[in-house]
């Protein structure tokens, strides 16, 4: 489960952010993407069990559980538009939610006349890493190389 704003226009009125301000903003950012870590484990969970649980009947079968299982799939509803209240506070911030699963974020920043991300993860004590818009998280490189030309928002 992903969510990613398109990259198609980067620059399009979005927040950019210095090193320094992601960090800043990071208790935050932490805060929000530990409730969506959290919260989509319990839907995976959950899901994986309703999957189990209606596998062994059949759609025609009403049984006592049949409530119980409607019930359950309004619960994972709501679960689901919660991820995506989280993601939109993030997004209110200037953050992009990369993966829910993992707790990814970006930060848009600017460096060398172009848009790239600060990368973190929940986990990392602070943004450390950076990577190109296309390149995601397994382009990512040390935060060292960048700050020696990032330049903030204009």
């Amino acid at each position: 489960m992903s969510t990613s704003p398109s990259a198609a226009t980067p620059d399009a009125g979005r927040k950019l952010f210095t090193v320094e301000e992601a960090n800043a903003t990071l208790p935050l950012v932490r805060a929000i993407v530990q409730d969506v870590v959290e919260l989509a484990r319990e839907v995976v969970e959950r899901r994986e069990r309703l999957a189990v649980l209606k596998s062994g009947r059949k759609q025609s079968d009403r049984n006592v559980y049949s409530d119980e299982l409607a019930q359950v799939e309004t619960e994972l509803e709501h679960d689901r538009e919660r991820l995506m209240e989280y993601a939109q506070e993030l997004l209110a911030l200037g953050v992009e939610l990369k993966d829910v699963m993992t707790g990814l974020v970006d930060f848009p920043a600017r460096k060398d006349d172009r848009i790239v991300y600060l990368c973190w993860k929940l986990g990392e004590s602070d943004v450390a890493f950076w990577h190109e818009l296309d390149a995601g998280f397994s382009g990512r490189q040390d935060l060292a190389e960048f700050a020696a030309s990032a330049k903030p928002e204009a």
